[in-house]
């Protein structure tokens, strides 16, 4: 739906969608094969997916848990993984992998929906640091950059709040929020930036926006 409504309001390019449990290792590991089949294979990576659950750190299920693990922290460095094999046996020397990250990456909110969604955060954080230093050891001119956006509107509140649709609602009613043309734009400044210049992580957050 979302390809052929790209297509129909005339943008450049091709949108590919490809079904991927971003939890389930062999299907990103299949994904990545299909994109060395049908493309040759990946240039620049965006870990785009991420989700929260509702469980706070004192009576948190196990399970919401580990599915925030699995999509927030596994998730990422597997696509990492791949992403930076595939640029590396084809020579690829001026890649970019981008992690969007939130801003609960950089500060913990009181509120304790989202305090283990805030460590996963923090973890990508860690991660994106730590692949750019992998990246210099390498030798290689691959760039690795976070950006962390606040409020943005998307079905993120509906997830975390999937019990309560109205307060996903009201979420983004409060203020004039992000995006996700915003974060877009976001990620074309990173890719535009010229060969020298590494963009470590960019904040960004809606103005209106108080935490």
């Amino acid at each position: 739906k979302l390809a052929a409504e790209c297509q129909s309001a005339g943008y450049p390019g091709t949108l590919i969608p490809y079904k991927c449990d971003l939890s389930n290792e062999e299907e990103i590991l299949s994904m990545f094969s299909a994109i060395r089949t049908l493309h040759q294979g990946v240039d620049v990576c965006i870990n785009n997916a991420g989700l929260a659950r509702p469980e706070p750190l004192l009576s948190g299920k196990t399970e919401g848990w580990r599915t925030m693990i699995d999509v927030n922290v596994m998730a990422v460095s597997i696509c990492t993984r791949e992403a930076y094999q595939s640029m590396k046996e084809r020579n690829i020397d001026d890649g970019h992998i981008i992690n969007i990250n939130s801003m609960n990456g950089h500060s913990v909110v009181p509120q304790s929906v989202v305090h283990f969604y805030s460590a996963t955060k923090y973890a990508v954080t860690a991660l994106t640091e730590g692949l750019r230093q992998e990246l210099r050891e390498a030798k290689t001119h691959i760039r690795a950059t976070c950006i962390s956006p606040g409020l943005v509107e998307t079905g993120f509140a509906f997830k975390l709040h999937d019990n309560d649709p109205e307060r996903a609602a009201a979420t983004y009613e409060s203020i004039r929020c992000l995006k996700a043309e915003d974060m877009a734009n976001a990620v074309i400044y990173v890719l535009s930036a010229p060969p020298h210049v590494q963009i470590g992580d960019i904040q960004m957050r809606p103005t209106e926006q108080i935490s």
